[in-house]
């Protein structure tokens, strides 16, 4: 099987380091919904939308839109992200469009396309001088 879940146990204490697997090899295609991290090493064409952190492996191929807390790119990402913190590591490369409030790009890291700053705090009264 290609999808796993590393939590013990339904228990909603357990349930913020819970991480859905999807290994390498596994081809997806459709939405995926979750409340726990996910980390994905394989294919997946479509929508993810995580309340956590999604985790592109170096193996990792994501076509489509991602919508989460933080992500982390090792892989290859084309398509749309929204997220607080976006984090491009040395071996990541994001095709497409980043709306974030942080966005990090290590040494090596490649970003391909159009970044949209989120307001981080609210909009403050303009003064005039």
């Amino acid at each position: 099987m290609a999808i796993f879940n590393n939590g013990d146990s339904p228990s909603e204490n357990t349930s913020n380091s819970n991480t859905t697997i999807i290994t390498a090899g596994a081809k997806i295609k459709g939405e995926v919904n979750l409340s726990c991290n996910l980390y994905i090493d394989g294919e997946l064409e479509g929508t993810i939308t995580s309340s956590k952190e999604v985790n592109v492996g170096k193996n990792g191929h994501v076509k489509g839109s991602i919508v989460t807390e933080r992500l982390v790119v090792q892989g290859f990402i084309e398509g749309s992200v929204n997220a607080k913190t976006v984090e491009i590591k040395a071996a990541g490369h994001v095709s497409g469009e980043i709306t974030s409030s942080e966005l990090i790009i290590e040494s090596r890291g490649i970003f391909e396309g159009n970044s949209i700053v989120k307001d981080t705090k609210p909009a403050l009264a303009k003064t005039k001088v």
